[in-house]
Parts: structure tokens; sequence; C-alpha cells
């Protein structure tokens, strides 16, 4: 073979022969010049994340810091939440949720607080009850407790 030549695409590799395409149904259809394709319309829908109904936090706060009754009420608006997802009001379980989130959050806040200012109370109790028992000469009514010293 002469490399000057230009070779047909068929006989460069016999093994493999060029393809065959076939034409889709719609490019069959000859077109006159200036004419618009069929347009193709496709519907894509925004993905939202679901509402978040909080519902575990709530029973949480129910049954372990229900301060005021904060954690009932979150857990009474988690359930709306969860009740308006299932109808298909996403606006509606979203304000619900966003209520409940609240709710959980002053609850924790709030039972926290008070877990502290029980420590806090506990600690000075013991320091003062400590620094009384120290002092037995200045105070005669607490040999009383302490019966051992």
């Amino acid at each position: 073979m002469n490399i000057q030549q230009p070779v047909p695409l068929g006989q460069i590799n016999r093994a493999f022969s060029p393809p065959n395409y076939e034409l889709l149904s719609e490019e069959r259809e000859l077109r006159t010049p200036g004419q618009d394709p069929g347009s193709t319309v496709i519907n894509i829908h925004s993905y939202e994340a679901p509402a978040k109904d909080f519902f575990i936090w709530s029973v949480f706060n129910t049954l372990y810091m229900n301060f005021c009754c904060l954690g009932f009420m979150a857990l009474v608006f988690s359930v709306k939440a969860r009740d308006r997802k299932v109808v298909g009001d996403l606006s509606g379980a979203r304000s619900y949720g966003s209520t409940a989130k609240c709710l959980n959050i002053s609850a924790l806040i709030f039972s926290l607080l008070g877990v502290i200012l029980f420590i806090v109370l506990l600690a000075t109790g013991i320091i003062v009850i400590k620094h009384a028992a120290t002092n037995l000469n200045e105070n005669s009514y607490i040999s009383d407790l302490f019966p051992g010293n």
C-alpha cells in the first residue's frame, strides 16, 4: 500500500467496519431552512428539604427536662408539624416545627440553668455547713447537728 493514497475507512482494518447509525424518527423529517426545530419541555422540580418536626427532642424534653411544661408544649407542636407534613402542607409544617424548636431550646436552657443553680446552691450549702461545723465554739446550736465532734 502506498502511504500517499487515501485509504477508505473500511479498508484500514477489515475487522472493524464503520458503524451504521440509524436516524431518529425526528431526524428523518427534513425541515425547511429557517424552520425552528421541535422544542422539548423538561419539568424540573426543585428539591425542598422536608420540614423538620423535632419530635425526638420534644419527647426527651417532655420526659427529662419539662421546665414549666415547655417540653410538653414542644411535643404538641411537634405532633402538629408532623400532621401538617403528612397532609402535604409544608409551610404549616415548617411553622409548627419552628415553634417546637424554639420551645425545645427554651426548655433546654431553663432546665440546664436550673441544674446549674442547684449545683451552685448545693456547693455553697456544703461550704456554709462545713464552715459552721468548724466554728463550734461560736455556735453552740450546731453541736447538736454533729454529735461526733
